[in-house]
């Protein structure tokens, strides 16, 4: 992501459908979470304003599928699970 990511608000549209993508992931690589009500809260844009780093809600507050969107080619570029609880000991 890099220095300074922004945050973009609510009204923000993905510029590209990334949910084929997301429909994808094999179910092994959610460790066990529950995504599958596909909705975003968190969407953050790299300041060189070319990667969105799209946060799809599991049905635990700190854990997401992070998805990487290249906003210039138009397609997903990774994901991986962000589990916040486990990364920075919120769960503590």
């Amino acid at each position: 992501m890099g220095d300074s990511p922004i945050r973009l608000g609510p009204e923000a549209v993905p510029p590209f459908d990334y949910w084929p993508y997301f429909e994808a992931i094999p179910k092994s690589e959610f460790d066990g979470f529950d995504c599958s009500g596909c909705s975003v809260t968190y969407v953050y844009r790299n300041a060189a304003a070319n990667l969105l780093h799209v946060l799809v809600n599991s049905t635990d507050k700190n854990v997401f599928m992070a998805l990487v969107l290249d906003e210039v080619r138009g397609k997903v570029i990774g994901h991986r699970l962000l589990n916040l609880d486990q990364e920075y000991g919120l769960d503590a």
